[in-house]
């Protein structure tokens, strides 16, 4: 899609763009947004551990203060949500027993609105520009490739630093809760999840720059983008639900979303298949909106 001199411009219009979008304040409205959703999950999530430790200590106390009781309940209750969040793998539960619940409960939840936050992020990337002919101004003087490019790594990179900020406020609050929360494993594991969350992101980003490059205004393109984001998660249902037997099962392979469970297991090899899907899927969503660009009048 882009040659070297390609590659360049591509770096060019991605410094450009980048510089813009902090220049305009986008960055900060996006990051206060994802910190007041975070924020909200996490109070959330603290009311659910609050009310599940209070019925430990009911149990302690109808216990007679039986202590390892109380463990017993306690340690039941991590297990069941921990295999509840880690699809019962006996493999993941064990990588993630040192990982707080609220961790996992509050990256479980960013998964599935993360789409509709990078549509919002970027909706209007490439049909804020073609509804007015700005860009051909670009066109001009760079490939049209390289302006897709460029693009698609602006959003991209703001993406990456605003998934790292949040990530990190969640961990550090997970360590002033949790005193056997250790620094190396919090460093670890903080740079496992917001590696997960990139890879799986990185396929909504290119879906978000298909879409807008279908349409010349930005409102249209947003609107296009949730109804896709709301087909996949139709498909992904109804092929976890449906029998074995049943050919509609196929269908929560075509979704990106069915490919995240696997993104934190230990082995290299089950990560490695799910990186391979978001890839694939983020390169035909990229070659789809060049498609589109390619053929579209500026």
């Amino acid at each position: 899609m882009c040659t070297l001199d390609g590659l360049k411009e591509a770096l060019v219009i991605w410094a450009a763009e980048l510089r813009r979008a902090v220049r305009s304040g986008r960055a900060i409205v996006l990051l206060g947004l994802y910190s007041m959703f975070s924020a909200l999950v996490l109070l959330v999530v603290g009311f659910v551990t609050r009310e599940l430790q209070a019925q430990v200590n009911a149990k302690l106390a109808e216990s007679g203060g039986d202590s390892e009781m109380a463990t017993q309940a306690a340690e039941q209750m991590r297990q069941g949500v921990l295999g509840f969040l880690a699809s019962n793998d006996a493999a993941m539960m064990e990588a993630l027993a040192k990982v707080p619940i609220v961790v996992l409960i509050v990256f479980k939840i960013t998964l599935f609105f993360l789409p509709a936050y990078i549509a919002l992020m970027g909706f209007d990337q490439v049909s804020g520009e073609v509804g007015p002919r700005s860009m051909r101004y670009l066109t001009v003087r760079a490939r049209r490739s390289s302006v897709l490019l460029g693009k698609f790594l602006s959003q991209a990179t703001l993406l990456v630093g605003l998934v790292l900020v949040i990530d990190l406020a969640i961990f550090v609050y997970a360590r002033i809760l949790n005193d056997d929360f250790a620094f190396a494993t919090l460093v670890l594991n903080l740079l496992k999840f917001w590696s997960a969350t990139i890879v799986f992101s990185l396929a909504y980003v290119a879906l978000t720059t298909l879409c807008s490059s279908l349409f010349r205004s930005p409102a249209v393109s947003l609107v296009f983008n949730f109804i896709l984001l709301f087909v996949f998660w139709l498909m992904d249902s109804v092929g976890r639900a449906v029998s074995e037997e049943n050919l509609l099962r196929f269908l929560r392979f075509l979704s990106p979303s069915y490919y995240s469970a696997n993104l934190l297991h230990p082995k290299l090899a089950e990560f490695a298949v799910s990186g391979a899907a978001y890839a694939a899927f983020a390169a035909v969503f990229l070659f789809g909106a060049y498609g589109v660009l390619r053929a579209r009048d500026l």
